[in-house]
């Protein structure tokens, strides 16, 4: 069944919901309607075209869900771009470890500030030294973000609607294959 992106006031998107929210906050008057799909619902006395998008008549301030980021490989991936911190080339992450700067033997600690993503010839050059020691540069020094590296909606892109391409920013070209 159709669900409905929402969108916040200023017309960020904030969640994509069930067609059954959508319609209770149309209901409710909390939204203005922006876009429909094609297909409608009835009742006895009402027929409404279900909502593909929503506004928010009233600005909602987000929390800040991500204001700490999970240390995770992936999230280190995210972080560095899938970039080998070394050599500077990406990588697919299969392709990718991630490195101590200042080697655990040497009293290196695991987290944001002493990993990087490395690709696993320039890791096998590092081996268990410094950077300096083994004749590397770090492309940038590691730290925690302060965002979220990566945001990622589950839905493929072929598989959104035609309606909400407009006020989703995508950083690609639509497949409408």
């Amino acid at each position: 069944m159709e669900q409905t992106l929402v969108l916040n006031a200023s017309y960020e998107p904030l969640r994509i919901v069930p067609w059954q929210k959508a319609i209770t906050l149309l209901f409710q008057g909390k939204v203005e309607v922006l876009a429909h799909h094609d297909r409608e619902i009835r009742g006895v006395t009402v027929r409404v075209k279900l909502p593909s998008v929503l506004r928010l008549l009233r600005h909602v301030r987000m929390k800040r869900a991500y204001a700490h980021v999970p240390f995770s490989r992936t999230n280190v991936y995210a972080r560095d771009q899938h970039r080998c911190q070394y050599c500077g080339h990406r990588f697919a992450p299969q392709e990718l470890t991630f490195d101590h700067v200042v080697p655990v033997a040497r009293g290196g600690q695991k987290g944001w500030d002493n990993i990087v993503t490395c690709c696993i010839p320039c890791n096998r050059r590092k081996g268990d030294r410094t950077p300096e020691e083994a004749g590397l540069a770090l492309l940038r020094k590691p730290r925690r973000p302060d965002h979220p590296p990566a945001l990622t909606l589950s839905l493929g892109l072929h598989r959104a609607p035609e309606s909400w391409r407009d006020f989703l920013y995508w950083d690609l070209s639509w497949d409408r294959g």
